[in-house]
Order: structure tokens, then C-alpha cells, then sequence
């Protein structure tokens, strides 16, 4: 019997052989893909889906109709209140940008290409390379997840890729960085003129190189050799991208597979270049517990220090805002198993599931996550505002330890990372007829 059938452990087994390069590396190719017209990027770009509410998106999209938002978030061109997932929200992505491409804001390029894709935000610098993965290297555990989905953002994503027959937004992809491919890279950003270049409202840098198919081969060739990569971010985009993959696949009596669909849009970056920030919490009450009680019942789990810092120094501790004044909670913990050593997971096992009886965080409502771009202000903000009892501000979790785990075939707890800068939406769109 074949080691791959059935076993409970065939998704690390994969990952391992392929580790060990018994088995093919990635399958990665250039696409025909759909960009903005010349000068108009700045104009459609917008932020990704799942890092703004409705009423966000509304306010960034007012008075721009040709914002990607429009794509990517439909409802906010309806009344409040509209039911998000109701079939006219797809339909109307559907023609807001079937109206963008007969506008001519996004033009359909000449021929397949792959593009670097530069990001510089607060300094830091980071260059990744857009093209298209395999969905086989989804399935396979070639292209490794840290992170279980939820099955109502999956189901919505999958609906909107099926409506449009596109990816809209790149799965951000990390790998271990490789020499020729970053020698490469800096050689052709040196020396090429960008397609786009600008800065965006939030101060980020946005630059683009496109690299056509005769000219890509050092790239993809060494792409090609690399055993591994991993979802930095995107897990929801990955997944619809392989659910409706996979059921087009199986309705097709003819397929052969050559057809777009076994295909999805990604931005692959080497790990060495990441910025991780923190993920941080906030939750509702106490459980019944006045704050001196709580502080109390910490003091037997953790060590408590009312020294006013609002970002924990290192690992192995949080920074707590509670009642008006911030306290550094901290601890050792000494595991085998690369998630227990997390603080994410040492904050939700010693103080939010026993003290604050907070359950399964990725449903349970008296919990929220604030990415760290908002800062410690915006935790102060939702605590103040009484609306939330207690926030706590993360150290961030490291590429490394997100890797590890991956390898593991673990899966970290949600809202583990939280990385910036984001990737822009609609700089490219991979069309599943390609």
C-alpha cells in the first residue's frame, strides 16, 4: 500500500520528502493577466479585503468608483445593512469590473509575464515575484498553511473567485531566499524601467517590474528548484482558490489539465525579507471578575509588573491595558512542540480560556484581534470606549517560528501574525481562462 493513502500523516510525510527533494519542487508559471493602464494604478489599487470592515472600505472607496474595493468588497455599494454574502453582491463585483476593463482601467497584457512587485514602507524594503502557483502544490503541502480557514470567509471568497473566474488578490507566499533568484531581482530592479511606481495614502511604496515569459527563466528555474514555500498570508484566497480548482476540475469530462483553473495568483517573497508586526486582543468582559480580582488571579499564573509599557520588550511576555494602566505580564515556558512555545498560545491556555473563559477564539465572540499596524492607541481606544474590558499588546511571532510549525504540520492558533506592508489589490488579476 502506498505511504500516501489514507495516513493520517501524509501532509507532513510530503512535506518532508519534499524537504528532502525526493519529490519535484513547486510548480510555478508566468500569466496573461489583467493590469491597470498606464498611470492609472494609483487609482484602482486599494487595500486587501480582510483588513477593513464594510463601513472602512466605503470611506477609502467614497468618491472613487474605480477603486478596487469595488471588486474585492461589493457591498459597500449598496444600503447598509445589505447582507454581504447575497448572490447581488457577487453579481455586482461581477460587473464592477467587467465596467472597469471596458473603461480600459485594466487592459489585458500582450503575452505571459511574471513581475517584481517592491514594497518600502517606514524603510523597510521587500521585493517579491507575482506569478501563478498550482493548486496540486496547495493540495500536496508543497505550499505549506499555518492556519485553519473559517468556513464563512472560505465559503465567500470561493463564491467570489467562482462568479468572477479570477483570482482578484494575490496569496502572499514566503520561501526560504535563494542567491540567483535575489541577484537576479536586484540586477533587473537596478537597471528596468518600473511599469508602476507610487506611494499610497498609508506612506507605502509600490513598485512594479514586469518580466516577460523569455526573459523570466533564471527566475523560474530556480523558483522551480525550491522545495517548499509557505502562506504568509492569504489562507482564505488559497483555499477558494484550490476548492474552486478542484470542483472545476472534477465537472470537467475533458480536462487535461492545462486549463487556467489549475492555477492561482501569488506574490512569492524570500522569508529573509519579511516584517512580521504583532497580533494583538482585545476581549469583551471579565467573566464576572472585578479588575482587582483578575489581577490577582494572574499574579498566580504569571508575573504581573505595573510599569506602564504598552509593547512588551521581547517574548515571553504581553503587555496588558486594563482599567486605565498598562502592566507587563510575563513568564518562562519550556515545550517540544513549536506552537506551546508561542505567546499567543500561552496567553489563550494561562489567561483567556481559564480566568476569562474565552473558547474557541476563531468563534467565539468576546474575543477580537487588532493588527499591530493600529497600534497600542487603537487598544486603548476600544478599552476606553467600554465597549472592551482588557487588550493585550503582542510581541510579534517571527517568520522562523511560523515556518517550524509548518514544517510540523501544525496549525498555529488564529491571528497569529500579522504582516506589513499588505499586498495592493487589483496591480494584477489572474483570469481562470488564461
Amino acid at each position: 500500500m502506498s505511504i500516501f493513502c489514507g495516513c493520517d500523516h501524509t501532509q507532513r510525510v510530503l512535506g518532508i520528502l519534499a524537504k528532502l527533494r525526493l519529490i519535484k519542487g513547486m510548480k510555478v508559471k508566468p500569466f496573461t493577466g489583467l493590469v491597470p493602464s498606464k498611470g492609472n494604478a494609483e487609482r484602482i489599487a486599494s487595500v486587501p479585503y480582510d483588513v477593513v470592515n464594510t463601513e472602512e472600505a466605503r470611506a477609502l472607496a467614497a468618491g472613487n468608483p474605480d477603486s478596487f474595493l469595488h471588486i474585492v468588497r461589493a457591498e459597500i455599494d449598496f444600503p447598509q445593512g445589505t447582507n454581504p454574502y447575497s448572490e447581488e453582491i457577487y453579481q455586482k463585483s461581477k460587473s464592477n469590473l467587467q465596467n472597469l476593463c471596458e473603461k480600459g482601467m485594466l487592459v489585458r497584457e500582450s503575452g505571459p509575464s511574471i513581475y517584481l512587485y517592491r514594497q518600502i514602507m517606514d524603510g523597510h524594503s521587500q521585493t517579491g515575484i507575482t506569478l501563478v502557483c498550482h493548486i496540486d502544490d496547495y493540495g500536496n503541502d508543497l505550499i505549506k498553511k499555518h492556519e485553519k480557514t473559517r468556513p464563512d470567509k472560505e465559503n465567500d471568497r470561493t463564491k467570489l473567485t467562482d462568479v468572477l473566474s479570477a483570482n482578484t488578490g494575490p496569496v502572499f507566499l514566503t520561501y526560504e531566499n535563494n542567491e540567483e533568484i535575489d541577484t537576479f531581482v536586484a540586477d533587473h530592479t537596478a537597471s528596468a524601467e518600473p511599469t508602476i511606481d507610487f506611494t499610497d495614502d498609508a506612506g507605502v511604496q509600490h513598485t512594479v517590474w514586469q518580466v516577460a515569459e523569455a526573459d523570466a527563466g533564471p527566475i523560474l528555474n530556480n523558483l522551480e528548484k525550491i522545495p517548499v514555500s509557505y502562506v504568509a498570508d492569504g489562507h482564505h484566497r488559497s483555499a477558494s482558490a484550490h476548492r474552486v480548482g478542484s470542483e472545476r476540475r472534477a465537472a470537467n469530462p475533458n480536462h487535461d489539465g492545462t486549463e487556467g483553473y489549475n492555477w492561482f495568483l501569488a506574490v512569492m517573497f524570500p522569508a529573509n525579507q519579511l516584517k512580521v508586526l504583532a497580533y494583538n486582543r482585545v476581549v469583551k468582559d471579565l467573566n464576572g471578575l472585578s479588575a482587582d480580582d483578575f489581577l490577582e488571579k494572574l499574579k498566580a499564573v504569571v508575573e504581573v509588573n505595573s510599569d506602564g509599557k504598552k509593547i512588551p520588550d521581547g517574548p515571553e511576555s504581553v503587555c496588558m491595558y486594563l482599567d486605565g494602566k498598562w502592566h507587563t505580564l510575563s513568564w518562562k515556558v519550556e515545550a517540544d512542540n513549536p506552537i506551546d512555545l508561542l505567546d499567543v498560545s500561552v496567553l489563550q491556555d494561562k489567561i483567556l480560556t481559564p480566568l476569562l473563559g474565552v473558547g474557541d477564539p476563531r468563534t467565539d465572540k468576546r474575543i477580537d484581534f487588532v493588527g499591530g499596524i493600529r497600534g497600542t492607541a487603537e487598544l486603548e481606544k476600544r478599552v476606553n470606549s467600554g465597549d472592551w474590558e482588557v487588550a493585550f499588546s503582542m510581541h510579534p511571532t517571527t517568520v522562523q517560528q511560523l515556518m517550524d510549525i509548518a514544517d510540523a504540520g501544525e496549525i498555529m492558533p488564529p491571528k497569529s501574525t500579522w504582516f506589513e506592508p499588505k499586498l495592493r489589490s487589483g496591480l494584477f488579476v489572474y483570469t481562470l481562462e488564461d
